[in-house]
């Protein structure tokens, strides 16, 4: 490996950088994003049944809102319950929000990563093929430095790719999951919204 780290010479160094952030965001949001950690199954029902028996006081609250990003939803619904029906979605809508923000959290990163990481194996690329023109003199090329500005050019191209393609293909796979998450805890507070008002009625 230090050998062809060698080999690719210095511009793939911003490559391996990059690739230990990638895996790292790779790592934390695989963790992260667990369904069942987001939205736990029946949480709804469960803050349904907990609220009949003992009413909404800040216990109830704090540890719905202490549990998951789903139940911080729920919770800022509650906080509201004797509200209109428009100011409770309202507070539903403002907490969906944030918890969208954590969810996404880090994924522009990734998707930068993505992004740049071709590029920066096409400029391990230019500084190889700078490298193979510079070699060559009126009498003839040094096959060493040949040799050198060529490694430097593939290397960083392949590495480039090779960084570039699992880091795409995760963050499209996070960025649908964060959004089938979404849709389904706004399909969940929605739910709540016409339950207390059915029942108010």
């Amino acid at each position: 490996m230090l050998a062809l780290i060698e080999a690719a010479g210095w511009p793939i160094w911003p490559l391996i950088f990059a690739s230990v952030i990638a895996l790292a965001i790779i790592i934390e949001r695989s963790y992260t994003l667990r369904a069942r950690q987001i939205n736990p199954p029946n949480l709804l029902e469960q803050t349904l049944e907990i609220v009949r028996r003992q009413g909404v006081n800040g216990d109830v609250l704090k540890a719905l809102s202490e549990g998951s990003p789903m139940g911080r939803v729920l919770a800022a619904g509650l906080r509201n319950l004797n509200a209109s029906r428009e100011l409770m979605k309202e507070s539903l809508e403002e907490a969906g929000r944030a918890v969208a923000h954590d969810l996404e959290r880090y994924l522009t990163s990734l998707g930068t990563i993505a992004s740049v990481a071709p590029l920066l194996g096409l400029l391990g690329t230019v500084i190889g093929m700078v490298e193979i023109f510079g070699s060559q003199t009126p009498t003839g090329g040094n096959p060493a430095a040949l040799a050198h500005g060529i490694s430097v050019a593939l290397y960083n191209t392949a590495f480039g790719l090779i960084v570039a393609i699992p880091s795409m293909i995760f963050y499209r796979f996070f960025r649908g999951k964060v959004d089938a998450l979404l849709v389904e805890m706004e399909q969940q507070a929605l739910r709540l919204v016409d339950i207390v008002h059915a029942e108010r009625k």
